[in-house]
């Protein structure tokens, strides 16, 4: 992942520029809290944190974090209506089993969502698959086919046609390469998309016509 100048990443950095002093963020799937962390010390924002692994939440406490241990996919019922001002899944929302009732429960709880993704459709990933016929091994998709923890592999366009079926708005989007910020063909040149996310019309319990449509020739 490309570094800003400070030493964090890039990613980290355009999340951060993005959120406002003091606002309130929740932070689901926060891994170790390197974010979060950043968050607090940058933007002295209101941080908390929901991770189920247990050595990661160890490293969010040894940082000062607040993170309280849960599966994300259980959703938030603990939390009311806009209660965050932004609502982050850094890395993690294609590692979810159920993705659409995350994001559901994300876009109620947070006034805006934040969502960082691989992209599966990188040039690099689809020359190893033409070329070498292998599942690819990127910068953005590190793990071998046998230790991922990536259950869904959905590239930037797939996101994008993805929020456009379900009335979500992207506010913002931002796409980051192996050597800094992509923007032509993303699709194609991007390793990882960033996306400012709002409102949207998910129900988590049907499947649209066309996508049954789709799924029937395919």
């Amino acid at each position: 992942m490309s570094t800003a100048s400070n030493g964090i990443s890039l990613d980290h950095k355009i999340i951060t520029d993005i959120i406002g002093k003091s606002s309130s963020v929740l932070d689901l799937g926060c891994g170790e809290g390197e974010l979060l962390a950043t968050l607090v010390r940058e933007k002295n924002v209101k941080a908390q944190g929901i991770e189920i692994d247990d050595k990661a939440i160890f490293e969010c406490v040894k940082r000062g974090l607040s993170v309280f241990q849960d599966d994300i996919d259980s959703g938030l019922s603990d939390y009311e209506d806009k209660s965050f001002d932004f609502v982050i899944l850094n890395q993690s929302f294609q590692q979810v089993k159920k993705p659409e009732a995350v994001l559901k429960e994300a876009l109620r709880v947070g006034k805006k969502v934040i969502i960082v993704i691989p992209n599966f459709a990188h040039i690099n990933a689809r020359f190893q698959i033409f070329f070498r016929g292998r599942t690819p091994v990127t910068g953005a998709l590190p793990y071998e086919w046998h230790e991922t923890p990536n259950l869904h592999f959905l590239s930037i366009l797939d996101f994008v046609n993805y929020c456009k079926r379900r009335n979500i708005a992207v506010e913002k989007a931002y796409f980051i390469g192996s050597r800094g910020k992509v923007t032509m063909f993303p699709n194609l040149f991007a390793q990882t998309g960033i996306f400012v996310i709002t409102g949207g019309t998910i129900s988590v319990h049907t499947t649209p016509a066309k996508e049954r449509d789709n799924a029937r020739q395919h």
